[in-house]
């Protein structure tokens, strides 16, 4: 069909749709739902769909003699509106309403074919900020076909009494958002909640990553999509870790291959449910913020029941670049933190970003974290709606005896009591199972600042909660995957 033809013929079915409007206005509110008035071809037609909002708005009848008033108010050509009026009323809403948006996306991607053109010839332009700007503009009108745009106070009163209500339904469970597998954890966030951006911050061997993996778990129970990028671990040394927490398998024996009979079958059937969850890893060791949002919008896209989404660790990504001079690495960490806070807005799904603390943890007497040990960049505080903050005494009181050991040892005291006795309180606390641990909520931005007090079960790599804090009307938090073996297959090792 010609251009002019098939323009021709969107105005005739524009036409009949606002004639449907002028005879039923509930027809207007099925409209409303996946049109705007620019959606609309014919300018007289997108001035007599915003006067039928604007009377709506008003709580005032959408009808001919209404819409006539303020046609001629805006001075509408009357023949515009007289051809409406004439023309007969349609059955199949639908049809008409998605030929029009239809029309509408062919046109923007035409306007945008056009922006592509220009900003390729722009030299000041960096080709990753160009894919960007492309990719998110596709990604909107792939999405197309709800009002975005203010919303009255009434219709957000009437959303949140709704979701108030929702809860109150729940009784007793407090969760609201995705399960973060710890019970006080989620009395103080009501668990990770859409758009939200959650920062794990700690030093080096606190663990960062296995808690991470903990909380994931829970998502996957319940087969919702995760999506992990880890910078630092390759993806089959990331999988040998969830083995190790779901299974209660020693992640020393899986990487010994130290596996008897029963802890083989006990593989066999995590492997085998683990391979049908919807979890998705990318273990390329670099990344940008560009190259984040496009893959995310891409698996969101393919799998629309993506719930969560993991980096591991944020210092190790890369900003948009061209940046030169003092401050450089903090305006790019800056830009990478509020893209994700962006990012799980735009998603619709939390994002939990793990990252390095300075050291200046280190040189404190407490060396508990606190808000200003957040590495390189203030904004990842200020985007941020929950920073967690993990903490192990046992790893600092280890390094404190290694080091003692070690000056002893070039002083030539090993055979002074003092040192055997540094020696055996070493040997007790490598042999710990079971360590102390601590997840400080530093920052929650819709709720109170706590510690948490949680176990840490080294040999599993797995955070838990106390055994004192748990009751019965809370599942047990020992993160593992749920294993139904009457229906999963069991892989052969």
């Amino acid at each position: 069909m010609a251009k002019e033809n098939f323009n021709t013929y969107i105005i005739e079915i524009e036409r009949g749709l606002i004639a449907a409007i002028l005879f039923d206005e509930e027809i207007f509110i099925e409209a409303n739902d996946m049109l705007v008035s620019q959606d609309f071809l014919y300018p007289p037609h997108q001035k007599i769909y915003d006067i039928c909002l604007s009377l709506k708005t008003q709580s005032l009848p959408i009808n001919a003699e209404f819409v006539r008033t303020r046609v001629q108010e805006q001075n509408i050509v009357n023949e515009d509106f007289a051809q409406i009026l004439a023309t007969s009323p349609i059955a199949n809403i639908q049809a008409y309403i998605k030929e029009i948006k239809n029309a509408s996306i062919k046109r923007q991607l035409a306007k945008l074919a056009t922006t592509i053109a220009a900003q390729t010839n722009d030299v000041d332009l960096q080709s990753e900020e160009i894919l960007d700007s492309i990719e998110k503009e596709v990604y909107a009108l792939s999405f197309q076909g709800t009002h975005s745009a203010f919303v009255h106070s009434k219709e957000i009163v009437l959303e949140t009494m709704e979701a108030i209500k929702q809860i109150k339904e729940r009784g007793n469970n407090i969760l609201v958002g995705l399960d973060t597998g710890f019970k006080r954890l989620n009395e103080y966030t009501t668990g990770f909640n859409p758009g939200e951006l959650i920062i794990i911050g700690a030093r080096p061997a606190m663990g960062k990553t296995a808690l991470a993996l903990n909380m994931i778990q829970h998502t996957l129970n319940k087969d919702g999509g995760v999506a992990i990028f880890s910078l630092e671990m390759p993806a089959t040394q990331l999988m040998m870790r969830i083995f190790a927490i779901m299974s209660n398998i020693p992640l020393q024996d899986l990487r010994s291959g130290k596996l008897d009979d029963m802890a083989l079958e006990n593989l066999s059937h995590t492997t085998a449910l683990m391979a049908q969850k919807p979890l998705y890893i990318d273990d390329g060791s670099s990344l940008t913020i560009t190259q984040l949002r496009s893959k995310l919008r891409k698996l969101k896209t393919r799998e629309p029941n993506l719930e969560l989404a993991v980096i591991d660790y944020l210092q190790l990504m890369s900003g948009t670049g061209g940046r030169r001079g003092e401050g450089a690495r903090q305006e790019e960490i800056s830009e990478i933190s509020r893209g994700l806070k962006t990012l799980a807005r735009d998603l619709e799904i939390p994002i939990i970003a793990l990252s390095q603390l300075n050291r200046a943890v280190e040189g404190r007497d407490d060396k508990r974290p606190m808000l200003s040990d957040l590495r390189e960049s203030g904004a990842i505080e200020q985007d941020a709606d929950v920073i967690l903050f993990l903490y192990r005494d046992s790893v600092y009181t280890q390094r404190a005896l290694e080091l003692q050991i070690s000056k002893a040892t070039r002083e030539g005291k090993q055979n002074d009591q003092a040192f055997k006795k540094l020696e055996e309180d070493l040997r007790k606390i490598r042999s710990n199972t079971i360590e102390k641990a601590e997840i400080i909520i530093a920052k929650n931005r819709n709720g109170a600042v706590d510690t948490i007090k949680v176990q840490y079960n080294k040999p599993l790599t797995r955070f838990e909660d106390k055994a004192d804090e748990r009751d019965e009307a809370y599942a047990t938090t020992i993160t593992r995957l749920e294993i139904n073996t009457d229906k999963v297959d069991t892989i052969q090792i």
